[in-house]
């Protein structure tokens, strides 16, 4: 990257620019110029569409080579190329758990025979858009995150505007407006991932906008600032999530037809007893999604729900984790949760967590201790 500037000192050059005379993704080509620019080895010009020029500092950096961990990257210039030829079948680049951008795992499951991020890289490089769909808290999002280390997210809303997606004026330090492109065009211009997260909750005249952007045209035009065209560079990728049982979710006839594929993700509970969970909170789980599934209930534990009650259960003990677990139930659905708990977990009388009346100092005191102590008497003597 760095030689490329020296090697064009007069040249102010895009991310696509030198995606292209590199040959490799633009999301590594980004994180690298970024990376420059942060350490003061190249200069950045804009934000919108940013372009990078050689400094003093960079022909320095152009003679020490830094080396990307393993898979820190995934190429896409060469599958780009050739969009309209169905993939080989090869052997699956990642079966084992993936390690998302905020540092969390994600455990890769089965998707037609193939582990699902690799599955979601098959679809991205015959230029498949997909869509996931399911409750939430079943690993949409963390399953499109583990896929693409490249992607940029939107969380859609009702409040969800045109300028959200492609761009809008806003005003800079020294007052003057200029125009900030939206995470639509970073993703078109620089060949990334995008994520529509929710995207049955953004009103169908806005994501109209995005539809140009992912026929045969893939371009769109930007009328707020000049009537601008933008092009999208190879591998640009739309990706979108749907939460069918979520108030104002509407998939219309327009947003499927875009989605050549559509895939239902459901808790995995076998993946929840692997993680430890306790196993009678996932019978509980796997109960009431059965009685969703016959639309007896409106609502189930899902793993988010499961890895929240692991976590709770650890600061705050089993009858507490419980007892929340029946509180985040929808109001509706409470009765049938706390049932299940009681007759599942041997529990009786569960109730949502609540405050009680105020402690004692000495109760507050006892209360403060470390899980497992006995106080400072009791250590005492153990000495």
């Amino acid at each position: 990257m760095a030689k490329l500037l020296v090697d064009r000192p007069a040249d102010k050059l895009t991310i696509g620019d030198m995606a292209r005379q590199l040959g490799h993704s633009h999301g590594a080509v980004r994180n690298a110029a970024l990376t420059l620019a942060k350490r003061g080895e190249a200069d950045q010009l804009g934000t919108g569409q940013p372009q990078f020029r050689a400094n003093s500092k960079t022909a320095a950096a152009a003679q020490t080579a830094v080396i990307s961990p393993p898979g820190t990257h995934s190429p896409r210039a060469q599958a780009a190329t050739a969009r309209t030829t169905a993939p080989a079948a090869t052997t699956p680049r990642q079966a084992g758990p993936i390690r998302r951008a905020g540092g969390q795992l994600y455990h890769p499951r089965e998707l037609a025979d193939l582990p699902d991020v690799e599955a979601l890289n098959r679809l991205r490089d015959a230029d498949v858009p997909v869509l996931l769909y399911g409750p939430p808290g079943t690993g949409k999002t963390s399953l499109v995150e583990a896929a693409f280390p490249d992607l940029i997210t939107v969380a859609g809303d009702g409040d969800t505007t045109v300028g959200d997606l492609i761009g809008e004026y806003t005003q800079d330090d020294a007052g003057n407006y200029v125009f900030q492109y939206g995470p639509l065009v970073t993703a078109m211009t620089e060949g990334r991932a995008l994520l529509i997260d929710d995207a049955t909750l953004i009103s169908p005249k806005v994501l109209a906008a995005l539809y140009p952007a992912m026929d045969g045209r893939r371009q769109i035009q930007v009328k707020a600032h000049k009537g601008e065209t933008i092009k999208a560079e190879p591998g640009f990728y739309v990706v979108a999530g749907h939460n069918p049982g979520v108030h104002g979710a509407v998939l219309t006839e327009a947003l499927a037809s875009r989605f050549s594929v559509q895939i239902q993700v459901g808790t995995d509970y076998d993946l929840a007893l692997a993680l430890r969970i306790d196993a009678r909170v996932v019978r509980i789980a796997r109960h009431l999604a059965a009685q969703v599934e016959l639309g007896e209930l409106g609502w189930a534990p899902q793993l988010r729900e499961l890895l929240s009650y692991q976590k709770t259960e650890a600061v705050l003990g089993t009858k507490a984790a419980l007892a929340n677990l029946v509180g985040i139930a929808p109001l509706e659905d409470r009765d049938a949760v706390a049932a299940a708990v009681s007759k599942i977990a041997g529990v009786q009388q569960v109730a949502p967590l609540t405050l009680g009346r105020q402690l004692s100092a000495a109760t507050a005191s006892a209360a403060r201790q470390p899980p497992g102590s006995t106080g400072s008497a009791q250590r005492g003597r153990s000495r």
